[in-house]
């Protein structure tokens, strides 16, 4: 007897052997350009010309997503949870059957988007895994994705599906691209392409995409590098207006945006504390102390 599945899978089998791949959308309830790219696969990937299998999950959390919220009822971050417990809370019961699907599958891509409150420019990301073999796999498979930024970073985070598939030796990306409510379809259509041109380079689907070389190819093996939520946060509550722009270049100290009190009387300067190009902007005006307002990503680290 099998327990419940917690969320829709739809698998497509090739018509001649090849690796297993999964695709991951909606690992939080309020990002939408995954699932519509995830659900438009479904219909662009032709059984007669794959080689091996495809699991596709448009909503892996399903309970965040019928709240319109990143979370679920229980308040805890899928993407920090992994891998889970199946006796645990519905968080944690959704981390564990997605540990078990990426334990059952060769290559691993997971969709992000900014959510409700942020948006972020289109980059892949993947570990510095302590394997050659499978660090090689997971670079070309980022850069296969197509995107303008390709990031490498601490293979050290936990929680995540990346750190799920890097304890099960399945190599692995993940994509962050747009948000702020709504859903851009430049970034459906283009992880639509970029899951294809995956696919094109595990040699499991014979077609020519295009390959753009990527603006920023940056690995950093700092012990907390690409963690998104740590740096540049909010010094006050308050309205936040940002001066800059997705892929603006800064430097330490340059002003990224000001918070005003809710007459205007007071106004704080916010200035980034790392100098490289702006990945992510917090798009939601009202924001809470150490709140985080920008992702830069250090073009010049140590």
């Amino acid at each position: 007897m099998s327990e419940q599945s917690l969320f829709q899978t739809v698998i497509i089998e090739g018509t001649q052997p090849g690796p297993h791949l999964l695709i991951f959308g909606g690992i939080h309830g309020d990002e939408y350009e995954p699932m519509a790219a995830v659900r438009k696969l479904i219909t662009s990937i032709d059984p007669a010309k794959l080689s091996g299998k495809v699991t596709l999950v448009p909503v892996v959390n399903e309970p965040a997503y019928e709240r319109t919220s990143r979370t679920g009822p229980d308040d805890l971050d899928l993407a920090r949870t992994f891998p889970g417990s199946p006796q645990g809370s519905i968080t944690e019961q959704i981390a564990s059957q997605a540990t078990q699907l990426i334990q059952s599958t060769d290559y691993l891509i997971d969709l992000h988007t900014g959510g409700v409150i942020s948006n972020l420019a289109p980059f892949s990301g993947y570990t510095l895994h302590s394997d050659p073999e499978i660090l090689d796999l997971q670079r070309r498979m980022a850069l296969a994705l197509n995107l303008p930024v390709v990031w490498g970073t601490s293979a050290h985070l936990n929680g995540r599906s990346l750190s799920a598939a890097r304890d099960l030796g399945v190599p692995a990306i993940y994509a962050e691209w747009s948000g702020g409510s709504g859903c851009n379809q430049d970034a459906v259509t283009g992880y639509t392409s970029g899951c294809l041109s995956v696919m094109a380079e595990l040699q499991m689907l014979e077609i020519s995409i295009e390959r753009k070389s990527p603006l920023y190819h940056i690995e950093d093996d700092r012990s907390e590098s690409g963690h998104l939520q740590l740096h540049n946060n909010a010094p006050v509550s308050g309205f936040f207006e940002p001066t800059v722009k997705l892929m603006d270049l800064v430097q330490t100290g340059d002003p990224l945006g000001t918070i005003t009190s809710v007459t205007g009387d007071q106004v704080t300067t916010v200035s980034a504390n790392q100098t490289g190009v702006i990945l992510g902007l917090r798009t939601l005006p009202y924001v809470e102390q150490n709140e985080w307002l920008a992702v830069i990503l250090e073009t010049e680290h140590h």
